[in-house]
């Protein structure tokens, strides 16, 4: 029987592993942890592939150079490499996206591709996600099953930068829309969520609705910061 191993942090992978997977061919693994992680243990599994959704680490050029590895970015490659995707084309005014299936390389993101499929941008990043992951094991389904050969990139390569904590904070000055737009791109479990210093309070918003051109409703939460701001 066939190994193949699943690495992934976020619980809405971690779910879709626990209902998907059975249906699927061969045996199946998981790892949650970077510490587990380890040639030795990967070299015990030897699995077939190994699949990064949503991995929060380097991994290793030794694992790389031998495993087939594989990750699942959300932009339209080489559109779009590097960190923060989800904020990135959002900030940008995406209103969609294609999820890329890569063969993981030295390089971040630079490595060919086994297979894209759309993915809208619609919604909270949460709900973005869960949708994300839905469609990441529908992508390892037809990888076990066809085998495709990745085909490298071509086009104009653009880099997306990582984003920080404190670009979650609501500028001073922008429309209705892009305010809407930085609370929902972070509305996810673990992301920093949009807020506002004032003095020493910290107002963070979540679960953003438009009402009119001028007007949002959002949930707030609001906590004592050790020193103010002046």
């Amino acid at each position: 029987m066939t190994n193949y191993l699943v690495a992934t942090i976020k619980d809405w992978n971690i779910d879709k592993f626990k209902t998907e997977t059975p249906q699927f061919p061969g045996k199946w693994f998981l790892i949650t942890n970077n510490e587990e992680l380890t040639l030795e243990k990967l070299r015990e599994l030897s699995p077939k592939y190994i699949f990064f959704p949503h991995w929060s680490w380097l991994v290793p050029n030794e694992i790389l150079n031998e495993f087939e590895c594989i990750c699942f970015h959300m932009t339209d490659v080489p559109y779009g490499r590097g960190g923060s995707p989800l904020q990135n084309l959002i900030s940008r005014g995406h209103k969609d996206t294609k999820l890329s299936a890569l063969r993981m390389e030295k390089h971040l993101d630079s490595g060919p591709v086994y297979l894209k499929t759309p993915l809208s941008l619609q919604g909270t990043a949460r709900e973005i996600f869960s949708d994300c992951a839905q469609l990441t094991f529908k992508m390892i389904s037809t990888i076990v099953t066809l085998q495709p050969l990745p085909i490298p990139q071509s086009g104009t390569v653009v880099e997306f930068k990582r984003k920080t904590p404190a670009d979650s904070e609501l500028p001073i000055k922008n429309t209705i829309e892009e305010i809407y737009d930085l609370i929902r791109m972070l509305d996810a479990d673990t992301y920093p969520k949009a807020f506002l210093n004032h003095g020493n309070i910290r107002i963070e918003l979540s679960q953003a609705i438009i009402n009119s051109e001028t007007e949002i409703n959002a949930h707030v939460k609001i906590t004592l910061r050790d020193k103010p701001v002046s």
